[in-house]
């Protein structure tokens, strides 16, 4: 694969467009936008916040009609979504379920049989909107409430 793949939007804004690459495509995009939600509104230490898990996952970061960087996630070889993340100024125009979407047919594209990933509570409901399901007991990542969220695929 190209270090970087641009999938226009089939699903909600056509003025957004996702980019899907490695790393050292999206990084600079990535981090900034996970930077902001992460570590300046909710306060994840950037210790935290950084991982070994970039080099080796897929990125999707959103662009608006001007080109800026308005959301991210990653996906794991092993089929775990995460670092799902959308600036505040543009929740609420189906970014996130776009980028999820993008990184759900990623996987089934990778012949995943499932994705996983950890929710924080408050989003619950927009993973299960999007078929996932709840497993487990709520736990505690980076001082925030999680729960850990399986969604079958199918071909």
């Amino acid at each position: 694969m190209p270090p970087a793949q641009i999938y226009r939007s089939l699903y909600v804004n056509k003025n957004i467009n996702i980019v899907v690459g490695d790393w050292s495509a999206c990084k600079a995009d990535a981090a900034a936008i996970r930077h902001t939600v992460f570590v300046q509104e909710q306060n994840v230490p950037i210790e935290l916040e950084m991982d070994d898990n970039d080099q080796r996952s897929l990125h999707a970061v959103a662009y608006d009609e001007h080109g800026r960087p308005i959301g991210t996630g990653r996906l794991l070889p092993d089929g775990h979504i995460g670092r799902m993340a959308v600036r505040a100024d543009c929740r609420s125009l189906g970014v996130g379920s776009m980028l999820l979407r993008t990184l759900v047919d990623q996987a089934r594209g990778r012949q995943c049989m499932e994705v996983v990933l950890s929710a924080q509570l408050h989003a619950q409901d927009f993973y299960i909107r999007h078929g996932f399901v709840p497993e487990g007991a709520v736990y505690m990542d980076a001082g925030i409430e999680h729960i850990t969220m399986r969604h079958a695929l199918t071909a």
